[in-house]
C-alpha cells in the first residue's frame, strides 16, 4: 500500500510540474502573460493565452463576463474547452490519442485493461506489486450485494441493458453509504474499485436476465475479461471453455474505448461531479448519455446497418452508391470521425484482432461477408480516400462484438465498462482541482419580453 501511494504522490509532482511549465509558456517573448484581444464597441479587452503541453492553444475567457457582462455563444460547445486536463491527449489531423502520454497503440501492445485502468485513474504506470494488488482488490469485490439481484426481478426481460446499467450504478449508493464523500480520499478510492469491479457483474446480469438464463457469479480466480465472458455465456449444466482470442480480442476493445477526452457522457459525469454528487450518480449519469445513439450507439448503428444491406441482397454496391451520392440522405455507418480527420489510431488497433476472430469463427454469416466487402472498398476507392471516409473504431467494435457472440442491446454496455477508468479518471481530476467550481452554463435569451399578465378570466 506503500508503493500505492508514493506512485500517486509522484503524479501529484508531474501535475505540479506541468502547472510550472504551462505558467512559463504562457508568456510572450517580453516574459510577460501572453494575451489575445477582443474588440467590442470600442472596448479592447485582454484574454490571457493558454497554452498546454503539447502546444494547444486556447484563450481563457473566465473573467469575460465579470469585466465586460459579456458570454460567449457556442452551441454543443464545439470550440470551448471547459477544462484543462492532463488524462488524454488527442490530435484528429494527425491520427494520433495518448493516455497519460502514452500512446495507445503501445498500451494496447504491452498493457491489459486493468492496468490501463490504473494509469488512467491515478497518472503513473503501476509497478509488479502495486499492480498485483490493484487487481486482488478488484476481484474481492466483484460480488453485488444479494438484495441487488432482486432489481433484475422487477425490469421487464426486454429491458435495455443501458437503463439496467444506470439504473443499478445509481441503487450501489443506497448499498455502500459508507463511501459517499467526494472530498475522503479513502472514500474515493473504495468506490472506484467498487465501480470498476462491479459493472461488469452490473452488464453481464443484464443480459442473462434478457435470456432467462441464471445469473451466474463472478470467480476470483479469472482475470477482468475472462471474468466477464464467462458470466455472460457460461451456464451452471456445462463447462465453459475461456477462448484466449476472445479474452484478448476484448481486452482491446476496452482499452481503446477507455477514454476519449471531453466528449458528451465525459463532460455529463464532471458536470454532475461538479454538484459534489457521489462518484456513483455521477457514473450513472455518464452511462445515460452514453445511451444516446449519437454518442455510444454508434457501434450497434453500424451492425443494423450490416444486417439491413444483408436483408436487401446483399448488394454492397448499391450501398456504396447511394452513400456518393449527394442527393441521398444514406450514410455508411462506421466512416470517418467527427474528431479524426485522419486515420482513427484506435480502428488500426482492433482491426487486427477483428480479422483473427472472423477467421477463427469460420462463419458463413453474411454480415461479416458484407463489413469485408464494405472494408475492401473505404481502403480502395478513391472517393472514401479523398475524404479520408476510413473505418473507425465503431465499425471493427460491432463486427468484433457480433463475433464473440454479444448480442447488439449490449454493445452499448460494453462501451461503458470500457469507458468507466476515463470517467473516473475525470471526476477525480476535477475534484482534485484548485480551480474547481459547480458548472454552470449560461445562455442568450431569445425569448419574449416583458409582458402584462392576463387574469384567467380574460383570456
Amino acid at each position: 500500500m506503500e508503493k500505492f501511494e508514493s506512485r500517486k504522490k509522484r503524479n501529484l509532482d508531474t501535475q505540479q510540474e506541468r502547472a510550472a511549465w504551462m505558467n512559463e509558456h504562457d508568456k510572450n517573448e517580453g516574459g510577460k502573460p501572453a494575451v489575445g484581444k477582443l474588440i467590442v464597441d470600442g472596448l479592447e479587452i485582454e484574454l490571457p493565452l493558454v497554452v498546454g503541453t503539447e502546444g494547444e492553444r486556447g484563450l481563457d475567457i473566465s473573467k469575460l463576463r465579470a469585466e465586460t457582462g459579456l458570454v460567449t455563444l457556442d452551441p454543443g460547445y464545439v470550440n470551448t474547452g471547459s477544462t484543462t486536463s492532463a488524462i488524454t491527449y488527442l490530435n484528429g489531423e494527425q491520427g494520433k490519442l495518448f493516455y497519460r502520454g502514452y500512446a495507445i497503440e503501445r498500451l494496447a501492445a504491452e498493457c491489459d485493461f486493468v492496468e490501463v485502468a490504473y494509469l488512467l485513474i491515478y497518472g503513473e504506470l503501476p509497478d509488479a506489486e502495486t499492480l498485483e494488488h490493484f487487481r486482488l482488490t478488484l476481484r474481492r469485490h466483484t460480488l453485488l450485494h444479494e438484495d441487488m439481484r432482486l432489481f433484475y426481478d422487477g425490469f421487464p426481460f426486454d429491458a435495455h441493458p443501458m437503463a439496467t446499467l444506470s439504473s443499478a450504478v445509481g441503487a450501489l449508493s443506497t448499498f455502500y453509504q459508507d463511501a459517499l464523500n467526494p472530498a475522503d480520499k479513502e472514500q474515493v478510492d473504495l468506490t472506484i474499485i467498487r465501480l470498476l469491479a462491479k459493472l461488469p457483474t452490473i452488464a453481464a446480469y443484464a443480459h442473462k436476465k434478457s435470456v432467462g438464463h441464471p445469473y451466474i457469479y463472478p470467480s476470483n480466480e479469472l482475470s477482468y475479461c475472462e471474468n466477464f465472458l464467462r458470466m455472460m455465456f457460461a451456464l451452471p449444466t456445462e463447462p465453459y471453455e475461456i477462448d484466449p482470442d476472445f479474452v484478448n480480442a476484448l481486452n482491446l476493445l476496452l482499452i481503446v474505448h477507455a477514454d476519449h477526452e471531453q466528449n458528451c457522457s465525459t463532460s455529463t459525469v464532471r458536470m454532475v461531479g461538479s454538484s459534489d454528487s457521489n462518484l456513483f450518480a455521477s457514473i450513472s449519469a455518464g452511462i445515460s448519455a452514453l445511451w444516446g445513439p449519437l454518442h455510444g450507439g454508434a457501434n450497434e448503428a453500424c451492425v443494423s446497418m450490416l444486417e439491413m444491406i444483408m436483408a436487401d441482397g446483399g448488394n454492397v454496391k448499391k450501398y456504396v452508391d447511394m452513400a456518393k451520392d449527394k442527393d441521398n440522405n444514406f450514410r455508411l455507418m462506421g466512416f470517418g470521425h467527427r474528431v479524426y480527420k485522419n486515420f482513427d489510431p484506435r480502428a488500426k488497433i482492433i482491426e487486427g484482432a477483428c480479422k483473427k476472430i472472423l477467421q477463427k469463427q469460420n462463419t458463413n454469416d453474411p454480415v461479416f461477408d458484407i463489413a469485408q466487402q464494405l472494408e475492401e472498398v473505404a481502403l480502395k476507392d478513391e472517393y472514401f480516400i479523398e475524404r479520408k471516409l476510413y473505418p473507425n473504431v465503431d465499425f471493427y467494435s460491432g463486427v468484433i462484438y457480433r463475433a464473440l457472440g454479444i448480442p447488439m442491446p449490449m454493445f452499448t454496455a460494453m462501451f461503458a465498462i470500457g469507458r468507466l477508468p476515463g470517467w473516473i479518471a475525470h471526476w477525480r481530476e476535477m475534484h482534485a482541482s484548485p480551480k474547481k467550481r459547480i458548472a454552470r452554463p449560461r445562455q442568450i435569451y431569445v425569448g419574449a419580453t416583458q409582458r402584462e399578465f392576463v387574469p384567467l378570466e380574460d383570456r
